[in-house]
């Protein structure tokens, strides 16, 4: 049987994750499910990766969940279904890692939540995102929950309630995506990102997005108290006297990572 996830390094400290089943359009399974949920912490782990990039094969970044196995589930079978579904989009906001998604033909439905989910996200500008499960009678209620904190509570509710797939474009004037690019030009542009941001130090990025995330769901006050806490934590750092020296002296720093 085909990985229904395939893990890669590449050069430039970067990780990369496939979504691998191209014939159904890369729709989570429980088997993909779990597979990515455990190629995420892998790659978390990985003392030689600084920033992970995940895409799918084929046609599709991803179409949502396949409910081939929809029928015939208790109230709680269903509960731990759908859990299952959603834990990578909250794995990803608990990684040390930045998490780039590389977006190309139909996010939607579960798809357009691990793009909104990914801390960042480059799309192909024939690329459509949307919460389609509307249209089946269904809703997108797990993935809303990144979405919103992505567009705004108004646009997240037209997606939502509408279950319309937008373009690319659309996406990024939104806040859904941060960069739309030529088709062709996918791959390289979202490397070529992944590679200048695997180049800082890699305990700032760690200790950022951290913080970010932590701080997200604190009052404005709290908010301000956490982040400069989390500063003066970087502050004693080994790679921000190199990175503070090598400014200063005009050279490149050597990041000690630690």
């Amino acid at each position: 049987m085909a990985e229904t996830v395939i893990v890669a390094t590449l050069e430039n400290h970067i990780g990369e994750i496939t979504l691998n089943r191209p014939a159904s359009l890369n729709t989570f399974t429980l088997a993909l499910a779990s597979e990515l949920n455990a190629a995420l912490l892998q790659l978390d782990g990985d003392p030689s990766v600084r920033v992970v990039i995940l895409k799918g094969a084929g046609k599709a970044f991803c179409a949502g969940i396949d409910v081939g196995d929809f029928f015939g589930k208790s109230t709680m079978e269903y509960r731990e279904w759908i859990e299952c579904m959603e834990t990578p989009l909250v794995t990803i906001s608990r990684m040390k890692k930045p998490v780039i998604a590389q977006v190309h033909g139909v996010a939607a439905a579960n798809g357009a939540g691990l793009v909104a989910a990914a801390d960042l996200a480059v799309a192909a500008d024939n690329a459509r995102m949307g919460l389609t499960a509307i249209n089946v009678g269904l809703n997108c209620v797990g993935p809303i929950v990144p979405v919103a904190r992505s567009v705004g509570r108004k646009r997240a509710m037209e997606l939502l309630l509408y279950g319309d797939l937008i373009k690319a474009p659309a996406a990024l004037d939104m806040g859904l995506i941060n960069k739309v690019v030529p088709a062709d030009d996918l791959e390289a542009e979202t490397r070529q990102w992944a590679a200048i941001l695997a180049a800082k130090s890699p305990v700032a990025v760690q200790i950022a997005k951290s913080a970010f995330y932590a701080a997200a769901d604190l009052n404005y006050d709290n908010a301000f108290t956490y982040m400069n806490e989390a500063f003066a934590r970087l502050c004693s750092t080994e790679d921000a006297k190199e990175g503070v020296s090598a400014f200063l002296e005009k050279r490149q720093p050597m990041w000690k990572e630690k």
